[in-house]
């Protein structure tokens, strides 16, 4: 039987966490960590490639698809499958906790929609977006400690999510709820309800306050937001317009935002909710004001992702190092191989 499914739909940085957060507290969902299931599924067959992989990816996919060309349902049948997959991962998974709807939080899901409308044509899509300069700004300080340059060259999340979100808002086929995450902090109590009713299940104010409802898991294990979410146990305005303060000290950063929203289509802008002409309205508000950046404490997370930054930037200058690195990975490889 197919598994109820619920997914949170949304780039890093941009709410999701929070909102997986109080639906997970919801007595007919069971939450959990991102298990990132699907990602690899939709890159494993023919919908798409891997580029790296110990077989011929292209070879495997042209096969693929001629033998889906003989099932009786044809490509019907591989999605079917695909299902099948998933049906039975996520229905143990589900069986741990006696709820009816399993919730799925993972933000590289929005850059396979197309795939997933496939696979779960069924399935409840909420949506989040969050304004496009604060969500670069908290991936920028939460994995790159503030260097916006390298985590653009890492990563250029807007120019890949934006565009693929606006993709699913426009299309019809496939349900879904969308919330902006400004919205969500600001009014949780109106939102929650939109979307719980949306999914079709009561509404239960006391999931708004996720810190208290939390298990121990929820807090420590798994990917997602490793600071901010944990600073609150109920949606905060405090982060709606912290990027303020990156760009107002700093004409770099400013100009790589600027350049970044640009390359971006002004289309895919409005269809997220946040206009190219809007964006950056909150910087004029400060009217000159020098504003001091707080300097944020120094965490274990903080400590280690200065570490692998520094250790990063060495390995790429010195060749010597990024050599030995490969070596001492290779070794690894082969003594832990089982």
């Amino acid at each position: 039987m197919p598994v109820k499914m619920l997914f949170v739909i949304g780039a890093p940085r941009s709410g999701t966490t929070m909102l997986e957060r109080m639906l997970a507290s919801h007595s007919m969902i069971m939450g959990g960590p991102e298990p990132h299931l699907l990602t690899p599924l939709a890159h494993l067959g023919v919908w798409a490639k891997v580029d790296k992989a110990p077989y011929d990816h292209i070879l495997a996919a042209e096969s693929q698809k001629l033998f889906v060309e003989s099932l009786p349902n044809k490509e019907q049948d591989y999605w079917t499958a695909c299902r099948a997959y998933c049906d039975v991962l996520y229905g143990q998974y589900l069986k741990t906790s006696g709820k009816p709807i399993c919730m799925d939080k993972t933000p590289a899901y929005a850059l396979i929609l197309p795939f997933m409308a496939k696979v779960f044509p069924d399935a409840k899509y909420v949506v989040i977006t969050r304004h496009p300069i604060a969500t670069f700004s908290s991936y920028a300080n939460s994995f790159f400690d503030g260097d916006y340059h390298a985590a653009q060259q890492y990563n250029p999340i807007l120019n890949r999510y934006v565009p693929a979100l606006a993709n699913f808002l426009r299309q019809k086929e496939t349900p879904y709820v969308h919330v902006k995450y400004e919205d969500l902090v600001k009014n949780p109590e109106t939102w929650m309800e939109r979307i719980y009713d949306y999914i079709g299940v009561p509404f239960e104010r006391e999931t708004i306050e996720y810190g208290k409802n939390a298990s121990e898991d929820q807090r420590t294990k798994g990917l997602g937001d490793p600071i901010g979410v944990r600073q609150h146990t109920r949606p905060s305005t405090a982060s709606v317009k912290k990027w303020v303060e990156d760009l107002a000290t700093d004409t770099s950063r400013l100009n790589l935002m600027i350049e970044i929203l640009e390359q971006i289509p002004q289309e895919d802008l409005e269809t997220i909710g946040y206009p190219l002409g809007t964006l950056l309205k909150p910087l004029e508000e400060v009217d000159g004001t020098k504003i001091v950046r707080k300097v944020p404490k120094l965490t274990r997370y903080r400590l280690e992702r200065k570490a692998i930054i520094r250790l990063r930037a060495m390995a790429k200058k010195h060749g010597l190092l990024h050599k030995m690195l490969k070596r001492v990975q290779l070794a690894c490889d082969v003594l832990l191989r089982e």
